[in-house]
């Protein structure tokens, strides 16, 4: 099943290319916000499915491209991110040392949204493509042997970053900005995701692919993730972990670009980026720079703190 939010919050399922509004299904669950009550779905979702699944088999619903998608996980309690994940197409001889991040629940935006890019002196900003999971069930000190128990779904995921920032300790300041965390645009639920740890992740900018990898090559696999984060706290549903990214098609992200983001089986997320100060790089992937004997991502060309 496809959960997601369209026009004033309304909580629809996916259905072909339509999307059925379920809205009155799901209308005793306590909420006050569209995360509480899609959190609030999601941790008693057995009691709910049947019911759902009535609901759409009974209506045709409108066509999606005709209403507002709205961001299926609006402010999560938490956004747990995994740093330096990936194996990057063999180039690594072993798996960075586990870690993580947060990210705040007001990066969050959904498609068709858009990512500012702050008048703060970063040498860049990239955006990394991720499939992300949101949790189903409160889950602490998860065994990765149960970690697949407290998947409730998968979506699309984007970790904006702010590099380069001044300062000896900047890694808050650089990913947990407002707007910086693009989901959506839909919740995909886990019996629809044969095998997450083989999916394939695409990113293009302005219509040019620049990420294509597989979720094969992650170092530390999903199960370990959800053991890692829970040993450190409690995840809750509708909590998103999302699980990084190979950084080898990171790219500029710079005013007026249009990203689309497309994890196998999680259909396609769409965004704009918006920089009031216009600033310029190349459009070189740090592939490409590695290719031409180059460091990491290019420097700024032009605009203020070039």
């Amino acid at each position: 099943m496809k959960l997601l939010f369209f026009n004033d919050f309304q909580l629809g399922v996916l259905k072909a290319d339509n999307v059925v509004d379920v809205s009155s299904v799901v209308s005793d669950i306590p909420h006050n916000t569209p995360q509480q009550l899609i959190s609030g779905l999601i941790a008693d979702f057995e009691s709910y499915r049947s019911k759902l699944e009535d609901a759409v088999a009974a209506a045709d619903g409108v066509p999606v491209s005709g209403v507002r998608i709205r961001p299926p996980l609006p402010k999560p309690t938490n956004i747990d991110c995994m740093a330096v994940n990936y194996m990057e197409d063999g180039t690594r001889d072993e798996p960075a040392e586990i870690n993580a991040f947060q990210k705040s629940a007001y990066a969050i935006i959904g498609p068709g949204d858009t990512m500012v890019l702050p008048d703060a002196p970063a040498t860049v900003f990239e955006g990394e493509a991720e499939m992300a999971l949101v949790i189903g069930k409160q889950a602490t000190n998860v065994k990765a042997a149960d970690a697949f128990d407290y998947i409730f779904g998968y979506t699309n995921f984007i970790d904006g970053s702010a590099r380069g920032l001044p300062g000896a300790n900047v890694f808050h300041a650089m990913k947990s900005r407002d707007t910086f965390a693009p989901i959506g645009p839909y919740i995909v639920t886990a019996d629809e995701i044969g095998d997450p740890q083989n999916l394939q992740v695409q990113l293009w900018n302005n219509g040019e692919i620049k990420q294509n990898f597989n979720t094969d090559d992650m170092g530390h696999k999903i199960a370990r993730c959800i053991e890692f984060i829970t040993a450190i706290h409690t995840l809750e549903p509708g909590d998103i972990l999302a699980t990084g990214t190979n950084h080898r098609g990171l790219n500029p992200f710079q005013d007026g670009d249009f990203i689309e983001l497309e994890v196998e089986g999680l259909g396609r997320l769409g965004f704009n980026v918006k920089d009031d100060l216009k600033r310029t790089w190349a459009r070189e992937t740090h592939l490409e720079r590695e290719e031409k004997g180059l460091p990491g991502s290019p420097p700024q060309d032009s605009g203020k703190y070039s």
